[in-house]
């Protein structure tokens, strides 16, 4: 695992970040930590690459923007919350992220969609020209719960994503 907790001012050209976020003793809301980790153990090869930082964190808040400083792109796989059925899959562009803005979607007290607008405002140049977004539909996210099935099973395809999404920047650096 290639892991970096110093916001990274110092990364090779080409970075990209792939940045797992969630809490792992809230059953659900744990969905990017463990689609991280499913992608690391998948994909091992990938995930050794110098290029391809992986971050594991637990209520990032504004400190998300030290995660993604230096990267060329980052990929942010979340649990969100938007009354679909548990386990459904979303990938969306910063662009997009609007629609979860004003905690519509995170359980990390300042929401990803509301971090990255204060980061494009007030350090623009320092944040990834390219950033998206895996988000994962829950279900449940009671105190000590692990991941409930219909969350569980949407984490191989989750995997799948983020690794197309690191092989097409790869190739593109």
């Amino acid at each position: 695992m290639n892991n970096s907790s110093d916001g990274a001012r110092d990364e090779p050209s080409g970075t990209i970040k792939l940045i797992g976020i969630g809490q792992s003793l809230r059953g659900d809301d744990a969905a990017g930590l463990a689609a991280v980790r499913l992608w690391q153990e998948t994909y091992q090869v990938r995930s050794a690459y110098p290029n391809v930082h992986v971050e594991l964190t637990e209520l990032p808040g504004i400190g998300l923007l030290g995660l993604l400083e230096g990267a060329r792109v980052a990929i942010l796989v979340d649990a969100v919350h938007c009354g679909a059925r548990a386990g459904t899959v979303y990938i969306l562009s910063e662009n997009q992220l609007e629609a979860f803005s004003n905690g519509a979607g995170s359980a990390h007290g300042w929401g990803v969609a509301e971090t990255l607008s204060l980061g494009r405002k007030l350090m623009p140049s320092a944040l990834p020209a390219k950033l998206i977004l895996i988000g994962i539909e829950v279900g449940q996210m009671n105190l000590g719960e692990s991941l409930s099935s219909e969350v569980e099973s949407a984490l191989p395809e989750v995997a799948r994503l983020i690794e197309q999404n690191v092989s097409i920047d790869l190739l593109h650096k």
